[in-house]
């Protein structure tokens, strides 16, 4: 089969994003829905292994007990038979606002330019932890670095690494530019390890583009980031894991068991569920999505991430349909201007931000 096109793999980012976030949407919330719990009602609705968006409830056999699966609010719109467009989620909002930034500023763009482009663009009480904070610092008269470390406990929490995509899918094959422009806007939010796992999302998607697999990006990445951090420890020590053919199942408990106690929004615990589903899944877009998104935590937003990933690494022509076809080319988003916007227009218009190495053969 032909290699994907740029367009292709971008199209792919997008809707790989899209589909893995919707996938985790309704499961989104670590200390409930543990990975026992999210087993279990997969089992219970016929739906191991998981090859579709999630059932709804009332496919339970036998029904839930009252508290036993509490499902987000917007599940209705998130689950199987239910999907028509993408659900407005923060983890698609970012994208569309980096996308902006960089149709706006080019790469050349500031950190104080990315704070001006939440405040323009992104309701305030459509931010979250981290984001949420360096809103309220920056309305406040505060400018970076100050903006991420007032006042602020999420500072290595998740938040920086779902607005690292775009960075990644405009720099093909070129991980790190993609880690410097991420950089560059997780700064404004995040400190430590949150800023170390922006620049490895954006690193490691760039990767994809040309990269023979999954590991091979991961690694890419990895090379990005402070070797002595906790996040490449965490990295790290799942590649090993999972290159001494230890399952699944396993390496997910050896790396909880490493991360315990930082909660399940922090980057580093991610970091390990995230890594975990793009080397398990071994570049199938199915199984990269779903081993990511039953492996807990940040359902939602690792979902997303290794959607991205995985959607790079095969193109949007070999995304399975059952992912791409109920999302129907729509976006919903809170971000002024891209309510109802196109997935592939939006694809289109990355690409034109796209800096494409200039080496025999293209991306």
């Amino acid at each position: 089969m032909t290699a994907p096109t740029l367009h292709d793999r971008i199209l792919g980012g997008w809707l790989g994003r899209i589909a893995g976030n919707m996938l985790g949407k309704p499961v989104e919330r670590g200390d409930h829905w543990t990975r026992a719990r999210i087993d279990s009602y997969l089992r219970r609705t016929g739906a191991l292994p998981l090859t579709d968006y999630l059932p709804p409830p009332g496919a339970l056999v036998p029904p839930a007990a009252p508290g036993e699966f509490q499902l987000r609010p917007e599940w209705p719109e998130c689950v199987r038979g239910a999907v028509h467009g993408s659900c407005r989620d923060d983890d698609v909002d970012w994208s569309l606002l980096v996308l902006r930034l960089l149709e706006t500023h080019g790469p050349d763009f500031s950190t104080e330019q990315v704070g001006e482009a939440w405040l323009l663009g992104m309701p305030y009480l459509q931010t979250y932890t981290a984001e949420r904070v360096a809103y309220r610092n920056l309305v406040a008269g505060l400018h970076p670095p100050l903006t991420a470390t007032y006042d602020n406990p999420y500072q290595e929490w998740i938040g920086a690494l779902i607005r690292a995509d775009v960075y990644g899918w405009t720099s093909p094959g070129d991980p790190r530019r993609a880690a410097s422009l991420a950089r560059r806007d997780a700064v404004l939010s995040h400190t430590g390890n949150g800023v170390y796992a922006a620049m490895w999302a954006a690193a490691t998607i760039a990767a994809a583009f040309t990269a023979p697999g999954p590991r091979q990006a991961v690694e890419a990445g990895l090379a990005i980031v402070p070797a002595g951090s906790r996040f490449a420890r965490t990295v790290r020590q799942v590649l090993a894991l999972h290159a001494a053919g230890l399952d699944w199942e396993t390496t997910l408990a050896e790396v909880e068991a490493a991360t315990a106690g930082l909660g399940w929004i922090h980057a580093v615990p991610n970091a390990g569920v995230l890594t975990a589903g793009l080397l398990y899944g071994d570049g199938d877009f199915t199984r990269t999505i779903a081993l990511t998104v039953r492996g807990g935590l940040d359902t939602d937003s690792n979902g997303a991430t290794a959607g991205s990933v995985a959607g790079v690494l095969n193109g949007a022509a070999r995304i399975p349909r059952q992912w791409t076809d109920p999302l129907a080319d729509l976006v919903r988003s809170a971000v002024a201007g891209f309510d109802g916007a196109s997935i592939r227009e939006l694809a289109a218009r990355t690409e034109r931000m796209a800096a494409v190495p200039d080496t025999p053969g293209g991306v």
